[in-house]
Formats: C-alpha cells, structure tokens, sequence
C-alpha cells in the first residue's frame, strides 16, 4: 500500500481548523472528501500539524496510504481537481511517494510558522483575513529584542492554552524574529514543535512589548511565571500562517 506525502496551502478563514471535527468543515475531511471522489476509498489524512480555526497555511504537510500507486502530477492534479470543483479553498503544492514508515507529523524535526501583522490606522481592504490590523505604532526591534528572551528551551506553561494536551509544558525555540517592511510585521518562529496556541500567545505578549506597554523584562518575568494569566493578549488566528515543515 503506497504512502504518499502532500504539501498543501489554504485559507483558513471557512474552516474550524485542520482537523476533522463535528461543528463545521475541516481542511482534513475536504482533502479526505477529494480523495474519496478520486479514488472511491475512505482513507485518514495525517496532518503535520493541528492548525486552528482561522489559521491559514503555506506549507502544511501530511500523509496519506491509498491502494494504488498513482504518478505523482497525476495525484496532485487530479486533488486539486475535486477540491476545485467542491469550491474548497485548499491547493495541493505537491505530491510524492513517501517510504512507508515516513509520518508526517512524528518524523518531523522542525516546523516554521509566521505571523503577520499590519500596524496602521486605515482598516484592511486587500489583507483582511490575512492578517491582525493593530491601529496603533509598533515598534519592531522591541518585539524583536523581547522576542529573544523567549528562544531556547523553557517551561512555556504562561504562553499556551487552557486546553492544550501536550504532555509537558517544555519546548525549545530556535529562532524568533521580527522583522518588518512598511506596515507589516512578520514574526517568524521555528521548533521542533509548539504548544496549543503558543505562537498567538507570543505575538499578544510582543504587541504589548512593540507598543511600550511592557519592556523586555516585562516579557520575562511573564516566562518566568509559568503562569496562563501572565500572558498577554492572545492574538487572533488570521495572522498566523503554518510556513513548513522540517524532515
């Protein structure tokens, strides 16, 4: 039974996330609904990563076994075909044989995520749904500088959900900067992997940093709290984009 890999994009705006769930229509059931349609077999797709309602992806990753080897072009265009035709707002990017012990989510060494934020007083007309319009000044070597204070492995307890199932609260990021280009901030974070909601928590928390309401020991005291309610703000999901997915 061949395993195949598929990297996809979408919005994430009609969708209450990547997984399959009661309550409203999930990129995983629209991909497995597609592949139903193409192949006539009830599979499970397994997503790299469980992106939320209202998050949007570049480069998610996920695998998939079907009964017949298929020519990867053909599997792609055949997907994207169906998702088309279902008025789905997902493309899959690619699609490749994978080695049978290859998972998406478990074999995973690293993934990147960006959040995007456009400080300015005018609303959005172009980026609404693609991004966290702040009205007010930011100001982006702060967030950056505060930023850092968060890279490396730490007990994230403050900057993760309620609901978050992750066995423990302990997580190492790589890297976190901020960077910006006229009204849009971008902040790039990489792990191995992250805690249910960690990335929205930090971008709330830096917001608070980049409008001078908190300073950079402000951020770490937070940290160092290991407590929900020292965090700041957590931000909304249409800033947040799953970038890749390291192997």
């Amino acid at each position: 039974m061949p395993r195949y890999r598929l990297t996809l994009e979408y919005d994430g705006t009609p969708y209450v996330g990547w997984q399959r769930q009661e309550n409203g229509p999930s990129v995983q059931s629209a991909v497995e609904a597609a592949i139903l349609s193409l192949t006539g077999e009830t599979v499970k797709v397994r997503g790299a990563g469980r992106t939320d309602s209202g998050v949007h992806a570049l480069g998610q990753v996920a695998h998939v076994d079907l009964s017949r080897s298929w020519k990867a072009f053909t599997l792609r265009n055949a997907l994207n075909a169906y998702l088309g035709q279902a008025g789905e707002r997902i493309a899959i990017l690619d699609a490749v044989e994978a080695p049978d012990d290859f998972d998406a989510r478990f074999s995973a060494l690293g993934r990147h995520y960006l959040y995007r934020i456009i400080s300015r007083r005018p609303p959005l007309a172009l980026e609404a749904g693609r991004a966290w319009h702040v009205t007010k000044p930011l100001d982006h070597e702060v967030m950056h500088s505060a930023g850092q204070v968060l890279v490396g492995k730490h007990d994230f307890s403050t900057f993760r959900a309620a609901q978050c199932q992750a066995n423990s609260p302990v997580r190492t990021i790589d890297r976190l900067a901020v960077t910006r280009s006229g009204a849009c901030i971008e902040i790039r974070v990489s792990a191995r992997s992250f805690l249910h909601n960690q990335i929205r928590s930090f971008a709330g928390t830096l917001k608070l940093a980049g409008e001078g309401k908190w300073s950079v020991e402000d951020v770490r005291a937070a940290l160092e709290a290991r407590d929900r309610r020292a965090c700041g703000p957590v931000a909304p999901p249409e800033g947040l984009y799953f970038l890749a997915v390291d192997y």
